[in-house]
């Protein structure tokens, strides 16, 4: 009686050991997927890095420094320069660590290397608008670097999207905000 006892809980536990051992992997396989390469062009990862290293050794120690004179002012509890300084510290220990994780992730891409009719990323598109004939210029960027004033779009906004592998003298048709738009793909070029 005491072996079968013994040995049903000898079964339980490594039946337990299996599927927590199942549950590791698949965790594992889930931030596998999550740790997916990000695209970027070289100026977007060099704007990003110089950001980091500014952070890193410039501003850390400046907010280092304003926590310290803080502290010297006396009770901690009432001293709104210490806590002012203390959300600046968190605040940019949390774009470090994001900075850091883009950076490991980056898969650049020198986008004067490429070439062909078809856009891709890197490429830099003008269009226009078929009912206003405004023409607009975009070159498609990693998500990190896009920014609409500066005439970067994400590779993941509906635009880029809809202009991925089409060519000069195509149509697209883009869903917006203020309902669906056409444009006509005036010229694509890679510098």
């Amino acid at each position: 009686m005491v072996r079968r006892d013994i040995h049903a809980g000898f079964l339980l536990n490594i039946q337990n050991i299996i599927v927590i051992a199942n549950l590791i992997l698949l965790m594992a396989k889930s931030k596998e997927r999550k740790m997916e390469k990000i695209p970027m062009t070289i100026e977007g990862h060099k704007k990003l890095s110089e950001e980091f290293s500014r952070r890193t050794s410039i501003d850390r120690p400046a907010i280092i420094a304003a926590i310290s004179e803080a502290r010297a002012h006396g009770d901690l509890s009432e001293n709104a320069e210490y806590h002012a300084a203390k959300e600046q510290q968190s605040l940019n220990e949390g774009r470090i660590k994001e900075l850091e994780s883009l950076l490991a992730l980056a898969e650049i891409i020198d986008v004067s290397k490429l070439s062909g009719p078809k856009i891709k990323f890197g490429a830099t598109v003008t269009i226009m608008d078929e009912e206003t004939e405004e023409e607009k210029t975009w070159q498609i960027v990693g998500d990190p670097e896009s920014d609409a004033e500066a005439g970067k779009i994400s590779i993941s906004s509906p635009i880029a999207r809809a202009l991925i592998s089409k060519e000069e003298g195509d149509f697209i048709e883009v869903r917006t905000p203020g309902g669906i738009r056409s444009y006509e793909i005036i010229k694509v070029k890679y510098i």
